[in-house]
């Protein structure tokens, strides 16, 4: 929580003025640490202080360096005033306002930092008054507009950090005349579409380039074969630069990072490789790359990265790529690569990351991949590999991921791979493997996904699966499996997908299986399953699909799978009787019962009705009897040809059509510490923390040991995306957003099956969460004013200090998240508006929102502007001050939060019984305060709304540690209040006489607390 000073400012008494000056500036900021504290006014001189450095020989301040303080309040104006100051660093903070000009009168700087902070403003068009200046970092605010010339004006400049602001004209050719440039940092702005300038080919000086995410079209310019001293990184990436990939770049010799992945290049890789005599990562994955890998490659003796995946590039990996003595990251997935993979792969050098998935390579699998012990990930899926997977690999003890479906191979599989205990993901699926599940399996302890089907699998599944309860997914389609399910599958808490069709099992459905509550698909037809279908499924709230049909069951259909929400379910051919529960009867499952002759339903292809069949039942019990066992052997007849025709399809055209695997493409939005792999393979249905409209939400923890919230966005059955689901709007909005109480979009996730979205995670969940939910009670008054006033500033600055404005359309409770402090962030911008001014009216095609937040005029003009969502944040702030949920069955009929609450406070003692009683009396005034807020954002009319800075405003005045409170003979709050409600009650024509009435009632509460 922020803490703030109440002994009013500091003054100082010392001689020095730079005591006074510096004890100005600390007055001016916000320390919620405490770490200025030292910072004495009775020092006669300040080099003791934190942040601050001296001339030994002078005693005057040379340095300041307040950075990763959290220091809130303006940019220092006044630090100036510090004549000898060359140094001042006040990054990563949370300071605000605009960029202050006096910084401009620093002119002995060199070395200023106010980068990761909320400035709002354009770049200082003087910037050329600090010519002494080496270093400028002004990264990560929200300046936007053009880079001024002045930038090129700078003789001295050694550093160049504008990254992650709102930049959004063209880069300027001016910055080449900076001869001295050592470090240009550019990325993540949304610069209009525009060519690199050439000019930049002069800054010879150059050691590091990064121009990522930067909107830039046409070619590489050949004049970037000049930057000779370029060392660091060489970043091009997430542009449009279109064209061939100039020689010259290829002669850059200390450069050791060059990054030019995801961008529209095409034509071959350049031959001359060889002058990179200092490269260890070479990525130009995702472009349109064709031709061969050259050969020359295998002679970059400090190559440890390569990724060329999705490319055009055909013809054989060269040879030399196995030799090279630290390449441990290799990835060329995604491509047109043909013949057989050099066999000592491996041999030099311990792979780490190995993934040469989706080409047209063949032949075997080079079995020395894991000498070193630490590969990782071994991923060859959809090729043409033949032969045995060597033993190698299940003695490989480091393995985390392995993908070798979609290939030939045959023979057993290691048993290695069995027992492991480090294997998360292994898919052998689509193969020629053989043999047994050996009872190993109950040792793989963090195995979460094992997919086996469409091989030669045999014998039954070991009763010692039970124990791999990490196990989320387990599929074995298209086997030779046989024996019963064993009942010991029930252990599987975790599971969430369960397919075992098209085998030989026989025996009834485990009823064990109603004990795994994740389960979300279960697949077991065309076996011989017998007995009946176990009643627990229908316990399975979260069973999405379900299909049994083609086996033996017999009996009822349990009515408890009536409540379900299948989007999938079929029964069809069994030998089940009776009636279809009610829930079941639908269109979609018009041919899910066929095949049964003793089921019966209405309306259902192929079934009886059960009124009639009930006729027949009580007009002769002996035919019925008949009928069912005529059924049942045609049943069995109809499944004996099935059978057999299967069987001889499957020996005829053996699989022809294999699974595929996800390709995701990352766009990040920070710097981050993980790659395209690490966060949809971290995905676990046990760390569910969310559920919504758009998706479902994880918490995930990678495997750098960084906690980030995953939402992955709704699909279909077959894994399609159903629709937006504001992913363009999220990414759009958050992507850019910069602001302490704006959850952070650390970066997206884009597929052909989905979209996920990854943000920093909130340990405390949503405000809704901890005001409704089984934590409810738990908040007090200090820590709910906190949310509110920073939700408030939050909005504030999407609607006032962001350019152009953002209206969120869905501010709720659920969507104020709380991280480990209780700080309080916006989040889910899924239907977000981006406005041309802030007083612009958007019409929406449809309602989005949530029912009880949303403001009257939206619902009948399908128009929204910042008064709406300054009703839904009245809305919030009535909740916070009530407990109470925005729509209540104790409300009544047709009442919502607000009209309650309108309705309670015109009576005696209604206010006591609308405030949450949990909050005690101790903050009355700051409660009441809130709730003067809360009722003047609720107004009917839209034009009486406060701004969201009059809101922020009013809730500062309402700070409970205010030490100025009101007594009980103070009418100070009650001659604020007004009652912008009385529309349900009173008329328009007396608005003054309605708003003093109220506030008496307010008052006599008051003066009653």
């Amino acid at each position: 929580m922020v803490a703030y000073r109440s002994s009013g400012h500091i003054t100082a008494t010392a001689a020095s003025p730079e005591v006074s000056i510096l004890l100005d500036l600390q007055n001016s900021l916000v320390d919620p640490h405490d770490l200025l504290d030292n910072w004495n006014s009775s020092d006669l001189l300040p080099c003791e202080w934190t942040g601050v450095s001296c001339n030994n020989a002078t005693g005057l301040v040379t340095a300041l360096d307040l950075s990763d303080m959290d220091l809130e309040g303006p940019v220092p104006q006044g630090v100036c005033q510090l004549q000898n100051l060359t140094f001042l660093n006040l990054g990563n903070n949370y300071l605000s306002g605009q960029f202050p000009q006096k910084l401009l009168e620093c002119t002995r700087l060199i070395y200023l930092n106010v980068s990761q902070n909320l400035i709002v403003d354009i770049l200082p068009e003087n910037i050329s008054q600090l010519n002494l200046l080496r270093d400028l970092d002004l990264s990560g605010n929200n300046f936007s507009g053009s880079i001024p010339p002045g930038f090129g004006e700078l003789p001295e400049l050694q550093s160049l950090n504008l990254t992650n602001n709102l930049l959004n004209e063209t880069i300027p050719g001016y910055l080449g005349k900076l001869s001295q440039l050592k470090w240009l940092d550019l990325a993540y702005n949304p610069y209009q579409l525009g060519r690199i300038p050439e000019e930049l080919g002069n800054l010879t000086q150059l050691l590091n380039l990064h121009m990522t995410m930067a909107n830039l079209i046409g070619p590489i310019p050949a004049s970037f074969g000049n930057l000779t001293e370029l060392t660091y990184f060489f970043d091009l990436s997430h542009n449009f630069l279109e064209g061939s990939i100039p020689p010259g770049i290829m002669r850059l010799p200390k450069l050791t990072k060059m990054e030019l992945y995801d961008n529209l290049l095409s034509g071959e890789i350049p031959w001359n490789l060889k002058g990179l005599l200092a490269i260890t990562d070479i990525d130009l994955s995702s472009n349109r790359l064709n031709g061969s890998i050259p050969s020359e490659i295998g002679q970059l003796k400090t190559l440890e990265l390569l990724h060329l995946w999705s490319n055009q590039l055909t013809g054989e990996i060269p040879n030399g790529l196995s030799n090279l003595p630290n390449l441990g990251r290799l990835r060329l997935f995604n491509n047109k690569l043909s013949g057989n993979l050099p066999q000592s792969f491996g041999i030099a050098y311990p792979y780490v990351y190995f993934d040469i998935s989706i080409n047209q390579l063949q032949g075997s699998i080079p079995p020395y991949l894991c000498n070193g012990g630490k590969l990782l990930e071994f991923i060859v899926f959809n090729n043409n590999f033949s032969g045995n997977l060597p033993e190698t690999y299940g003695n490989c003890s480091s393995l985390f991921r392995v993908f070798v479906n979609n290939n030939r191979l045959s023979g057993m599989i290691p048993t290695g791979f069995w027992n492991s205990s480090h294997l998360y993901i292994a898919d052998f699926s689509y193969n020629k493997f053989e043999g047994i599940i050996p009872p190993e399996i109950g040792l793989a302890s963090n195995l979460t996904s094992l997919k086996l089907s469409a091989n030669d699998f045999n014998g039954s599944i070991p009763l010692e699966i039970g124990k791999a309860t990490n196990l989320n997914k387990f599929m074995a389609s298209y086997n030779r499996f046989s024996s019963s399910i064993p009942v010991e599958v029930g252990n599987l808490v975790s599971l969430n997908q369960l397919y075992l069709d098209h085998n030989q099992f026989t025996g009834s459905i485990p009823s064990t299986l109603g004990n795994c509550y994740k389960l979300s698909i279960l697949m077991l037809s065309n076996n011989r399953l017998m007995g009946s279908i176990p009643f627990g499924l229908g316990n399975l709230s979260v069973l999405t699909q379900l299909d049994l049909s083609h086996n033996q069951l017999n009996e009822t259909i349990p009515s408890e799978l009536g409540n379900l929400r299948f989007s999938d379910f079929n029964v069809s051919f069994n030998n089940l009787v009776g009636s279809v529960p009610k829930g079941l009867i639908i269109g979609a499952f018009n041919t899910s019962f066929i095949g049964n002759p003793g089921l019966c339903g209405e309306h259902l292809d192929g079934l009886s009705s059960c009124v009639q069949m009930g006729s027949r039942h009580n007009d002769g019990h002996t035919a019925l009897i008949w009928i069912s066992a005529v059924g049942t052997c045609l049943v069995g007849i109809v499944f004996l040809v099935g059978g057999l025709s299967f069987l001889f399809r499957k020996s005829c055209n053996p699989f022809q059509e294999k699974q595929s695997s996800t390709l995701w493409s990352l766009t990040s939005f920070h710097r981050l510490a993980f790659n395209e792999y690490d966060v949809p393979g971290s995905l676990d249905e046990d760390n569910v923390i969310g559920s919504g409209g758009s998706g479902t939400v994880y918490k995930s923890t990678l495997n750098n040991g960084q906690t980030v919230a995953v939402k992955k966005l709704w699909t279909n059955s077959k894994g399609n995306i159903l629709q937006d689901h504001g992913f363009k709007a999220e990414i759009e909005t958050l992507g850019k957003v910069r602001h302490k109480n704006i959850v952070k979009l650390l970066c997206s996730y884009s597929s052909a099956d989905g979209n996920l979205l990854v943000y920093e995670y909130m340990p405390n969940g949503s405000l809704g969460d901890l005001l409704h939910g089984p934590k409810a009670g738990t908040l007090d008054w200090a820590t709910r004013y906190k949310i509110a006033l920073g939700a408030a500033e939050g909005l504030a600055y999407l609607h006032h200090d962001y350019t152009p404005p953002i209206l969120h359309c869905d501010v709720k409770s659920n969507n104020i998240l709380l991280d480990e402090d209780y700080e309080a962030h916006v989040a889910d911008f899924g239907v977000a508006k981006i406005l041309e001014s802030c007083s612009e009216d958007v019409s929406m095609s449809r309602i989005t929102g949530t029912y009880g937040y949303i403001a009257p005029e939206y619902a009948y003009t399908l128009k929204v502007n910042e008064k709406s969502d300054i009703y839904s944040f009245g809305v919030v702030l009535l909740e916070l001050v009530t407990g109470r949920q925005p729509v209540s069955a104790e409300f009544g009929d047709g009442i919502d939060i607000v009209k309650w609450v309108c309705n309670k406070i015109q009576y005696d003692d209604g206010v006591q019984e609308a405030l949450d009683l949990r909050l005690g009396l101790e903050a009355q005034d700051s409660i009441l305060a809130v709730l003067r807020v809360g009722l003047l954002c609720t107004n009917l009319v839209p034009g009486k709304r406060p701004s969201m800075l009059e809101v922020v405003q009013m809730l500062n005045n309402a700070n409970p540690t205010n030490s100025a409170q009101h007594s009980s003979k103070d009418k100070s709050i009650a001659s604020k209040l007004s009652h912008p409600h009385n529309e349900y009650k009173y008329s328009d024509d007396d608005d003054d006489d309605d708003e003093d009435y109220v506030d008496d009632i307010l008052h006599d509460v008051i003066v009653k607390l």
